[in-house]
């Protein structure tokens, strides 16, 4: 028989998102104070492997492997706060987590239901920290009950700015970025856009993750040196950190460590940013041209002398009609929430 940590750890609900905080100890205060000298990062996201291969290593059940990888996301999220990160993304079920065992996915999913449940009765305390918890993922996948108990944690804390934690939960790139190309379809299908009003932003904006920034760092514990479909889209300019621990081991050694790595890198990932931005913006600039140009022949239109009042034209309208589109898909998924919540 495999066994448990006193007697059932894995109780859902029990383990609270914020706890009551240990004191950090004069060697980590003065290594976080040296830390914050440079470049802390914005936005960190974990992929959190290896709680199955924890538990079978320290001969535990895999579901007290996972109730000891949430509890290291708590200590992690303190660590975060302490540092001044304000955006947090991390993995929590992929798509293809459904792929495994019944009796797993069943457990996994009790986990979640707890812990999201869990939030309710730390509202409080979101609201202290100011956190904004959004959920990146395809809802409608997860048992009805789950997809209660995170709408009612989208909810109640939609309000909140100052701190934002992104669960990816029953999510993976290619079905993000599948979804952002069916709602853009049906925006110009519906001729909320144009064709030509389809660019790399656009798609950005369309994303599950669309109001969030870019992870400036990313960090995989478990050994594993691959994202698994894992904000394949937004990490093209973010420090990669593999750690050959697994995630219930992760310490904040490792993280000031991988912090480190980070400021090292951060100027030429920034020149390389940059460099992309400017980019994008001489391509549609070009866009603009090409369409206002067009547009203004088929009206008939003389266009030799005032092609740069034909251009602006052309770019108010595309940024109204995108914004429009915008605002009617934020609008949309907040009425997909509030459809869930059990919450006034």
């Amino acid at each position: 028989m495999i066994p448990t940590i006193d007697g059932d750890m894995a109780n859902q609900g029990d383990s609270a998102w914020f706890p009551e905080r240990k004191d950090a100890g004069f060697i980590q205060k003065l290594c976080c104070k040296i830390i914050k000298s440079g470049v802390i990062p914005k936005h960190v996201a974990f992929i959190m492997d290896g709680n199955r291969r924890y538990a079978l290593k320290m001969k535990f059940s895999r579901i007290v492997g996972h109730t000891m990888g949430f509890d290291k996301l708590t200590e992690t999220l303190e660590w975060c706060l302490d540092l001044g990160i304000r955006e947090v993304t991390v993995y929590a079920f992929s798509i293809e987590n459904f792929k495994r065992s019944k009796d797993e996915v069943e457990d996994l999913m009790r986990l979640a239901k707890g812990k999201f449940d869990r939030l309710l009765l730390e509202r409080d305390k979101i609201d202290k920290h100011g956190i904004c918890i959004r959920i990146f993922g395809d809802i409608a996948l997860l048992p009805p009950d789950v997809q209660v108990a995170v709408a009612n944690a989208v909810k109640i804390s939609r309000h909140n700015n100052r701190a934002f934690l992104n669960v990816c939960l029953a999510y993976t790139a290619r079905n993000e970025m599948t979804n952002a190309i069916k709602e853009l379809a049906i925006g110009v299908e519906n001729q909320m856009l144009r064709p030509s009003d389809i660019c790399e932003d656009l798609l950005e904006r369309c994303m599950y993750s669309g109001e969030a920034s870019e992870p400036d760092l990313i960090i995989r514990t478990s050994g594993e040196v691959r994202l698994s479909d894992f904000l394949l889209w937004q990490s093209c300019y973010s420090c990669l950190a593999f750690l050959d621990i697994y995630w219930p081991e992760f310490t904040i050694w490792n993280f000031l460590w991988c912090i480190v790595r980070f400021q090292l890198s951060y100027e030429k990932i920034q020149d390389g940013k940059h460099y992309n931005n400017q980019m994008k913006k001489q391509l549609q600039l070009v866009s603009d041209k090409e369409n206002a140009l067009k547009e203004a022949r088929m009206a008939g239109k003389i266009v030799n002398n005032n092609m740069d009042d034909l251009i602006e034209h052309y770019k108010l309208e595309r940024e109204k009609r995108v914004n429009n589109f915008i605002n009617y898909l934020h609008d949309k998924r907040i009425e997909f929430v509030n459809s869930l919540s059990t919450i006034d």
